[in-house]
């Protein structure tokens, strides 16, 4: 089973340093010591190198910062999101309800599900993200994107959210945070609806998406540190402007510009359609994402890569490994792959295995 390759993640458990490594945890030897032309994160924006663990920590100060002050100030967490069940069933063992669920100051989410396996907690958790609830809890139209059902049946309570990209608050006249960022800063706050609740293990809760979703889970799992992992499904880790689905430079990303009176055309950016936003700030100072994957360290995550996340993708990963090895961890940074975008049963398996390793006791 492709689970086997992360059964001696076991004893990771969100503690120990080292363990052996699996396959999916190892760059093949052409790409194990390529860090691509990525700047390294332990290098302060000075250019005084990170040395010490006491380094890294100012560090990752110091990245938080740049990234929160690009793309827009959070506000607040929610201490006790609200959270009301508007309607229960069964789904076989699971306890489904349907939730209307704040989400963020004066945002309600009406249509979330939450996922509750049978058994006496408290219970891992995972948060799923994407377009819309209904695909992760198995009633979507695409297959194989069923996360947050398939993984109640593996005894994780799972919450699935939707997201309308183009989300702009506290509206698009006065917007303050890229959309990406906002969503991400509702994932925070599904944490803590989660983390809220006595049947769940507030210290092992992880975050999981596809596409957009991997997108949305991936600066969730960054920027919010208390979730424990994080799974990204072929979102496109790194910018690209070779491929047009690793599209970051949209308004409904991280390209939007409340200066501007119309915002820039869809596509990849070119001279008559420039980039706009903290997206072109970003790439003008030769920043990327990368410098996020660092902000996991020393949590575990995987990358579920496909058309958009190929093998090369492990020349910023390394940067990441560069981080857990300073910091003494092991083996904390993953990459599958699979030859198309769509997750296939194979992908999932290996997905599920790796939230299995992980946040299982």
């Amino acid at each position: 089973m492709q689970t086997a390759f992360f059964s001696v993640l076991s004893v990771l458990a969100l503690g120990g340093a080292r363990l052996e490594k699996p396959s999916y945890f190892q760059p093949p030897p052409e790409l194990a010591a390529d860090l691509g032309n990525y700047r390294s994160p332990l290098i302060f924006d000075d250019g005084t190198p990170v040395k010490t663990k006491a380094d890294w920590q100012k560090r990752r100060g110091e990245i938080l910062k740049y990234w929160h002050g690009a793309m827009g100030e959070w506000p607040p967490l929610i201490e006790k999101p609200k959270v009301e069940i508007l309607k229960t069933e069964m789904r076989g063992t699971v306890t489904q309800h349907l939730l209307r669920l704040e989400t963020a100051p004066g945002h309600i989410a009406d249509d979330a599900y939450l996922l509750i396996p049978e058994g006496k907690g408290p219970f891992p958790a995972v948060v799923v993200v994407f377009y819309e609830a209904k695909t992760a809890i198995g009633l979507g139209k695409a297959e194989n994107r069923g996360f947050a059902i398939d993984l109640a049946k593996r005894g994780f309570v799972a919450l699935s959210l939707g997201g309308n990209p183009e989300t702009y608050y506290p509206n698009q006249k006065d917007c303050r945070i890229q959309p990406l960022s906002f969503h991400a800063y509702e994932a925070a706050n599904c944490y803590q609806a989660l983390a809220n609740r006595p049947d769940v293990d507030a210290k092992r809760i992880g975050i999981v998406g596809h596409s957009y979703g991997g997108k949305w889970a991936m600066l969730a799992s960054c920027l919010h540190e208390p979730f424990a992992c994080a799974a990204w499904s072929d979102p496109g880790i790194v910018f690209d402007e070779k491929r047009g689905n690793v599209n970051y430079w949209e308004k409904w990303y991280i390209g939007f510009d409340p200066e501007l009176k119309e915002q820039r055309e869809p596509g990849i950016p070119n001279e008559k359609n420039p980039r706009t936003g903290p997206y072109k700030k970003m790439m003008e100072e030769k920043r990327d994402l990368h410098e996020l994957h660092a902000l996991m360290a020393p949590r575990p995550f995987l990358v579920s890569g496909g058309s958009e996340d190929l093998a090369e993708r492990w020349k910023p990963l390394n940067h990441s490994i560069a981080v857990n090895k300073l910091l003494g961890y092991e083996n904390r940074v993953a990459l599958t792959l699979r030859p198309g975008h769509s997750p296939t049963e194979a992908s999932n398996e290996q997905l599920y295995g790796f939230f299995e390793s992980v946040l299982k006791k």
